[in-house]
């Protein structure tokens, strides 16, 4: 059961869109603000991003205030991604 949530678990509760433009065709993609990663719809290749720190990076609590599922899959994307942008 989520908690009732502290505001700074807000964004990933709620992800808006945003864009990021590829690295290597520079075409501008949409990608939410919960996602470590995408597909560039010019090109087909994996578009990466760096993540700023969150919450869920120190907070004891961050399962049970995001959720499991969520919290699971935002720290295997920082994992894999290794904080680079590159997309490889």
């Amino acid at each position: 059961m989520l908690k009732d949530s502290c505001p700074g678990s807000r964004e990933i509760r709620t992800p808006y869109p945003e864009d990021i433009k590829c690295f290597w065709c520079d075409t501008v993609s949409e990608i939410w603000s919960d996602e470590v990663e995408t597909i560039c719809k010019g090109c087909g290749r994996t578009i990466s991003r760096e993540m700023e720190p969150t919450c869920i990076d120190w907070c004891p609590a961050a399962k049970e205030c995001v959720g499991i599922e969520k919290y699971e899959r935002l720290m295997k994307g920082r994992d894999k991604c290794g904080g680079g942008v590159d997309g490889t």
